[in-house]
């Protein structure tokens, strides 16, 4: 299971952020920042394989983030699964495409949170929770 970064994983460098909440079609995809500690939805990535990673990349482009963050899922005893897996995959790949520090945060709940929220897009929504939940855990 992913650590809760503390201030000696997360450089006070690192001031903006772009999240992502990994599917297999879909990816949600949230921006924010350190001084506020609020995140905003963006655009949902609605692609797969290596079209997936052209459009991270034009949103890393666009958005020029310090660092990455995503949100890796878990069963809700902690035990990981097939999702896990590929969310962890996709956090390396981004690491080595971008050379950007990634950070991987535990998102069990956050689409649930999402759907209860009344979001539109879950997808982003679900991105804001676990980018919020990890810049709540910053200094």
């Amino acid at each position: 299971m992913p650590d809760t970064p503390d201030a000696m994983d997360v450089p006070a460098a690192c001031q903006t952020f772009l999240a992502f909440d990994f599917g297999l079609k879909r990816t949600g995809v949230a921006s924010g920042n350190r001084l506020t500690r609020t995140a905003t939805p963006q655009v949902t990535i609605a692609a797969e394989g290596d079209a997936r990673f052209v459009k991270v990349a034009e949103r890393i482009k666009e958005w020029q983030p310090d660092a990455l963050v995503v949100g890796v899922p878990f069963h809700p005893d902690g035990a990981s699964h097939e999702n896990t897996l590929r969310a962890q995959k996709f956090a390396r790949r981004l690491r080595g495409r971008h050379g950007l520090p990634v950070y991987e945060v535990d998102e069990r709940y956050s689409t649930t949170e999402a759907h209860a929220l009344g979001a539109k897009d879950a997808d982003a929504a679900s991105a804001c929770i676990i980018l919020e939940q990890f810049l709540r855990s910053l200094p």
